[in-house]
């Protein structure tokens, strides 16, 4: 089976359990922004050290892999995502956040100002990354402006990983 199906050659993509959709529907769109936020951080756990950070960075991307499949998933078929075996969000995920936050900010005096990306190249793919959290946070809200179901779960976890990959950024 080639990846190239040429089923969107005609401008829609496939949603969860497929639902065809315009690529500009704003499920797409808020998915799109989740996998660039995904790119962005595997640049930053390519260059980052320790290695403790890199994996703190893998965690949260696989956590990615759940969120994008709850919000590629239309408000018809929440029933079947809910009843699948399939990945998502939970509320241990934002808690891993919670404490990550709490730890870094235990470990170093809190930053003032702003921070100024580019001190070295982690710093950079960490502030990258932190941008794309933003995006993506911002368009999901977009999505939810529309009427669409998006668990608060889904916002809160997003606004959490920005938060820490400012103080992971902080801390390079």
């Amino acid at each position: 089976m080639s990846i190239a199906t040429r089923t969107g050659d005609d401008g829609t993509t496939a949603l969860m359990f497929n639902r065809r959709v315009s690529k500009t529907h704003p499920r797409v769109i808020a998915g799109g922004a989740i996998d660039e936020l995904n790119v962005a951080l595997g640049l930053a756990r390519a260059t980052v050290q320790p290695a403790e950070v890199a994996e703190i960075i893998l965690t949260e991307q696989k956590c990615l892999i759940g969120l994008m499949g709850e919000i590629a998933t239309d408000d018809a078929d929440r029933s079947r995502f809910l009843e699948s075996k399939l990945q998502r969000l939970q509320p241990a995920d934002l808690q891993r956040l919670d404490d990550l936050v709490a730890k870094i900010e235990a470990r170093q005096k809190h930053p003032l100002g702003w921070d100024t990306p580019g001190a070295s190249l982690p710093h950079a793919h960490l502030h990258c990354a932190r941008a794309a959290c933003r995006r993506a946070e911002r368009e999901i809200v977009a999505l939810r402006t529309t009427g669409a179901s998006v668990p608060d779960l889904i916002l809160q976890y997003l606004n959490r990983l920005s938060d820490a990959l400012w103080l992971l950024a902080s801390a390079e």
